[in-house]
């Protein structure tokens, strides 16, 4: 059954691979599965055709069969459940990547996504500099925690989906000088962008964008 995914017909991240269509598209490639991309205009996103497949008129959404999914996290973990590859055969092993998921989507990334939410929907507001410090704060110290717990690999043992995920959710601070404070931060994220399944990926949705303008 062919894997069909949504992604943005014209992406505001420029194709520099932050849209959330990147976690699926580098997922898929690191278990070798081929997809299509259904690209969506701005325009479509809150009509009938596309509230099917995601209620709340987001991307990405992946459908294959009769299966239709919506949320990046839940894809991906699909895809890893799906697919081997990119989760633990062990069972501890396997429950501490899907541990490591659940932190990237709720622990880790909440902050960072309040950070562009302060800077672009919140500008010009009286208070935006003091929350804009309060929110950059919560970032730091989440990236302290993090940043003490990693090592000198990956998250747990072998690369997995978790690393998909917290890669991607660590790499919309890029540019903010945020990670420069954190070397094996920026360098765990090196590392991943050096996998081939990530620069395949990264390369198809920079193409999109390129097609667009």
């Amino acid at each position: 059954m062919t894997i069909t995914i949504t992604a943005f017909a014209n992406s505001p991240d420029q194709g520099r691979g932050l849209a959330r269509d990147m976690r699926v598209r580098w997922a898929l490639e690191e278990v070798g599965q081929p997809y299509e991309v259904r690209l969506v205009p701005w325009e479509k996103f809150k009509e009938e055709a596309h509230l099917a497949r995601n209620p709340f008129g987001q991307i990405p959404t992946y459908e294959e069969g009769d299966l239709t999914l919506f949320e990046s996290g839940a894809i991906v973990f699909h895809i890893a459940e799906r697919f081997p590859g990119v989760l633990p055969s062990d069972a501890n092993a396997r429950a501490r990547a899907i541990m490591w998921m659940f932190a990237a989507l709720s622990t880790v990334e909440p902050p960072i996504v309040d950070a562009d939410i302060v800077e672009y929907a919140e500008r010009g507001k009286s208070w935006q500099g003091e929350r804009r410090a309060m929110v950059n704060e919560r970032i730091r110290v989440r990236l302290s925690e993090l940043s003490a717990r990693l090592g000198d690999d990956w998250l747990d043992g072998d690369f997995s989906a978790a690393d998909i995920l917290m890669v991607h959710v660590l790499r919309r601070l890029e540019g903010s000088g945020m990670l420069e404070d954190y070397p094996n931060l920026s360098a765990y994220i090196a590392r991943a962008e050096a996998r081939p399944a990530y620069q395949r990926a990264f390369a198809a949705q920079l193409a999109v964008w390129e097609a667009a303008t």
